[in-house]
């Protein structure tokens, strides 16, 4: 018994005891610990968001720098108008879902699967560009570990994985504190930053430029493509409004105060390391990152408020990817409900979390990670489109909610959802026109890819149903059932199957395949003394084979009554020991797989547990 229970104990060890249905209120988030969990990933943005900019308009020389303060304004403002719509899609749809739910309810049961299909992709590519930017935060620390950081974004990976296997409310108490860290130690690290520069006593870092630095000329195409990269600051904005049931009541109310929270966080510090890395001369690098280089100039390199800044920042941008993990799961029981992808997703693990998406999840993000060898740069080209598809349908469908329903003050929160869906829409293009060639023409043939197996799997469902109703159905009344039981000879486990048998039917014929005829004549002789009221079918097998005659048979059996269930009966060792099975053929289990398909052939095993 001992080593039977293993896995269950291993579960218990690193999921935790199971919590009742009963107790699910108590696993509500409250606001401080919904911004860790629902805000991590927007948070943690600003953490490369800036390097993306930078890194972008090097190209065209240092002058073209200082483009990076205007574009950094100009993201910061769409943030927080991006962030005050989804505030007003919290209030008018508490009961979650997000883009998803307002899409599918105002623009078309399409729009919102395009919405669903390109929030799950972006949440997939939260979990690997979250993990592998946390892992970049480790190498610029200590480059010698570089060449290990595959592995390493493994490791987070599983940590995530099991940390929110242990239910959301437990989750939050794990990363809250992290994310909280990251918060304090950027905003501390602004503060003195903006100190040294106000005081004059700022040292600037003055790193040498890229090799690629006035390559290229400053069009308005480079321009462009800064602010479609520096966008990265924008992506889980959405994440709350898709997770309002996990709040505690009022739950529209806490989570539109952490949405307001969060972009006031968000956008605080986005500028305040914009301005920074402008005024310190920073230039990111594959092997060290802005804030990596800005913590270094200002507090000074190896010192341990450096170290403090990079190890928050490498907890937030891992931690960056639990935002997914909060949202993707709940996406899809919600998407899953409505017959779109597997029932599987609507199930709660024992420990109230949604365990098929999260599991789902950490296997795709795990391919990512595998296939791309954990480089953020090349993960990159393939986020932010699906999110910015997602905002842009969800204000498109608020501005028709709007109109329909007309609220007190519906115009004005018309207004401010359709310029949202305006703005968000004008981004979507710049960042698929900038970044198709990069690579994210595979998230364009994804998202349609995913919308036709969340329709395919509906039809599915839909035929199921049609043939499963009760509707017009008459009962059909069965007077027969034939029971068939394959044998392979007379042993005790036989027997009682064979005693089992004769109280489901009065015909019930056990079947022997001949293959060797001194067998088959003790097998007879036993007959006599064992076989009871069971007849004997002896089928002949000229080629030895032992599955075709028996097929036939019970081919021919159901042929003699179409309309009548058989039934066939398979004796199955069941060992004490999981090794023990590869000792036993498994001819029950190719019988099975065989009859699975046939209409009125019902198959059940009758278990004989053998001793240790």
């Amino acid at each position: 018994m001992a080593e039977e229970s293993s896995f269950p104990s291993l579960k218990r060890l690193l999921v935790g005891k199971p919590i009742p249905s009963s107790l699910a209120h108590h696993e509500r988030l409250s606001r401080v610990t919904g911004l860790a969990v629902l805000s991590s990933d927007a948070l943690s943005s600003v953490a490369y968001a800036t390097d993306f900019i930078v890194v972008t308009l090097v190209v065209a020389g240092a002058a073209a720098l200082g483009y990076a303060i205007p574009i950094g304004i100009v993201i910061a403002s769409l943030l927080a108008i991006v962030a005050f719509s989804y505030r007003q899609t919290i209030h008018a749809y508490p009961t979650g879902g997000g883009a998803y739910i307002v899409a599918k309810e105002n623009i078309s049961a399409t729009a919102g699967l395009v919405a669903a299909a390109s929030l799950l992709v972006d949440y997939t590519l939260t979990v690997s560009v979250s993990i592998s930017a946390g892992v970049l935060a480790i190498t610029s620390a200590a480059p010698t570990l570089h060449v290990y950081r595959v592995e390493m974004c493994l490791v987070f990976l599983a940590l995530l994985m099991v940390g929110n296997l242990r239910g959301i409310r437990e989750s939050g108490r794990i990363f809250a504190v992290p994310t909280y860290f990251f918060v304090v130690s950027i905003l501390v690290l602004i503060g003195i930053g903006l100190y040294h520069y106000l005081t004059h006593t700022m040292v600037p870092i003055d790193a040498p430029l890229p090799l690629t630095a006035g390559r290229a000329p400053l069009t308005i195409f480079l321009l462009l493509t800064a602010f479609a990269n520096g966008c990265t600051a924008m992506t889980g904005v959405e994440a709350v409004s898709n997770g309002v049931p996990a709040f505690r009541p009022p739950e529209a109310k806490n989570a539109a105060a952490t949405l307001v929270t969060m972009a006031a966080l968000a956008i605080t510090m986005f500028l305040g390391i914009t301005f920074l890395a402008h005024v310190y001369k920073v230039m990111p690098t594959a092997a060290e990152s802005g804030v990596s280089q800005l913590a270094r100039a200002i507090f000074g390199g190896h010192t341990f408020l450096y170290y403090l800044v990079q190890a928050a920042t490498t907890l937030i941008l891992v931690l960056a990817a639990n935002t997914a993990y909060a949202d993707f799961p709940r996406l899809a029981s919600i998407v899953s409900r409505d017959r779109y992808l597997p029932r599987q997703f609507m199930n709660q693990g024992d420990r109230l979390a949604f365990s098929n998406g999260i599991i789902v999840l950490s296997v795709f993000a795990a391919v990512l990670i595998i296939v791309f060898r954990g480089d953020t740069q090349s993960l990159l080209p393939l986020y932010m489109i699906g999110v910015f598809v997602s905002f842009t349908l969800s204000q498109a469908g608020m501005v028709i909610h709007w109109r329909q329903s007309r609220e007190a003050g519906w115009k004005t929160s018309a207004f401010i959802n359709g310029f949202g869906a305006l703005v968000t829409g004008v981004v979507l293009i710049i960042v698929t026109v900038t970044k198709t060639l990069e690579g994210a023409w595979i998230v364009l043939l994804l998202i349609p890819a995913i919308v036709m197996i969340f329709q395919a799997t509906r039809r599915h469902y839909d035929k199921v149903a049609s043939q499963l109703t009760l509707r017009g159905y008459t009962t059909q009344r069965r007077i027969h059932n034939t029971v068939l039981m394959p044998i392979g000879g007379i042993q005790r486990a036989v027997v009682e199957a064979l005693r089992y048998a004769e109280t489901l039917s009065d015909d019930v014929r056990a079947v022997y395949v001949d293959v060797d005829p001194a067998s088959t004549e003790q097998l007879r002789r036993d007959w006599d003394v064992w076989g009871g009221k069971v007849n004997l079918i002896v089928l002949t097998s000229p080629y030895r084979s032992m599955m075709e005659p028996l097929l036939e048979y019970i081919e021919q059996v159901e042929n003699e009554r179409p309309d009548d269930y058989v039934t066939v009966i398979l004796p199955e060792f069941v060992p004490a020991r999981w090794w023990q099975h590869l000792l036993h053929n498994q001819r029950a289990l190719l019988i099975k797989g065989a009859l699975l398909f046939r209409p009125n052939t019902v198959v059940t095993s009758v278990p004989f547990h053998l001793a240790k």
